[in-house]
């Protein structure tokens, strides 16, 4: 019976026969010399995605997403250059329920500096498409991309080409009705393409990091439980995040500010109040904020649960990461109770979103060291 896999491939889940064949010819040659720029190009990826999030959440933080009212994937970049395009732009945006419900009244000059914010947003997608882009062509043409990788670097354009439409689509929701933002569920899943994207980019650096023998050897060494259940984790970790977007697409985080109780109680007051049922899912700001509070809860526990087992592998650096990944989960939790305490001021929102970053980028690596243990040196008194 074949097992469930990890939305994270894993480069040694292949026949023996390939293995081999892969071992002759990425770890030779011209591929193996192309296995450091291709890494480098992708850790230069890695860091523009992390930026990207960090900016979307201030982008969302300072309620700019909306002031763009049009997609122009190409022209859109050029943005206005006198008085009369400003003004054409000021009016598109005074159409929309945001301005007539929440910034009626609004000033030229105001609407200036939501407008810079969104069009750097769009400005750096538009980059991070063209990094990829002149990248993959560059080793492609120079035919340097080790054997079995272009499918993988292919599929990450591909989830930045589909990013890119998911957050119009996630735009779009804001411009009519009575939505005075974007939807949330929207949001989660703007917000979780981003992070899969990272979570690639992450996998796919560590495995260059290493020649291709060094991994067939390694993972012979897998600790198979520990890597099982930091998989599971993992995917905590993603439903986590995704709550937290439905959290901050309805400033859920601004509501309820007293812990551990919500108003008083544990469960917060008129949860089900919307209809139909499933909306409350996602718009009811006290259900959907006791949800993050008590995956959050969840995720800790199990993290305990894992960090525990951890502490029984032979291997100072997969020890140490998973100590890294319980560290940073108590900061997370800090975070996330200060946030919620203080009413969500934008500080420790993007504090708390970032932390959510490095947590989702630590799971990854001490899920990939126990798949694939490094050699250990035995010291010698």
């Amino acid at each position: 019976m074949s097992s469930k896999r990890s939305i994270f491939e894993d480069v040694g889940d292949k026949s023996s026969e390939t293995e081999k064949s892969a071992i002759g010819s990425i770890g030779a040659g011209q591929n193996a010399a192309a296995r450091r720029p291709i890494r480098l190009w992708l850790i230069a990826l890695f860091v523009l995605v992390g930026f990207m999030i960090a900016v979307g959440g201030l982008t969302r933080l300072t309620d700019s997403g909306l002031s763009i009212t049009e997609w122009r994937p190409l022209t859109g970049a050029i943005p206005p250059l006198s008085d009369a395009a400003w003004d054409t732009e000021f009016e598109k945006y005074q159409q929309i329920p945001e301005y007539q419900l929440q910034n009626l009244g609004m000033s030229l000059s105001e609407f200036k500096v939501i407008y810079w914010w969104e069009w750097g947003h769009r400005q750096l997608g538009r980059a991070i498409g063209l990094v990829w882009a002149l990248g993959f062509l560059v080793f492609l043409l120079r035919k340097t991309i080790p054997v079995g990788w272009t499918g993988r670097l292919l599929f990450v354009g591909a989830l930045g080409g589909l990013q890119g439409a998911i957050g119009w689509w996630m735009v779009a929701s804001g411009l009519s009705g009575e939505m005075l933002d974007v939807a949330s569920y929207r949001l989660a899943t703007h917000l979780g393409i981003a992070f899969i994207i990272l979570g690639f980019l992450s996998w796919f650096i560590f495995l260059l990091g290493r020649s291709e023998s060094d991994l067939m050897q390694q993972r012979r060494a897998r600790e198979v439980k520990l890597f099982s259940i930091s998989t599971g984790l993992l995917h905590l970790a993603f439903l986590q995040i995704l709550l937290g977007a439905l959290v901050a697409g309805i400033d859920a985080g601004r509501n309820y500010t007293d812990w551990p109780l919500m108003a008083g109680e544990f469960f917060p007051p008129e949860p089900f109040s919307i209809t139909p049922l499933w909306r409350n899912f996602f718009e009811d700001d006290g259900l959907v904020q006791f949800m993050h509070r008590i995956a959050g809860y969840i995720l800790f526990l199990f993290g305990l649960v894992v960090w525990r087992k951890s502490k029984s592998s032979g291997n100072d650096q997969v020890r140490f990461a998973f100590n890294a990944v319980m560290a940073m989960m108590v900061l997370q939790v800090i975070l996330g109770v200060m946030t919620v305490m203080y009413g969500a001021p934008w500080t420790l929102a993007i504090l708390h979103q970032l932390g959510a970053v490095f947590l989702w980028v630590l799971i990854l690596r001490a899920r990939f060291l126990s798949g694939y243990p490094p050699q250990q040196h035995v010291r010698r008194v």
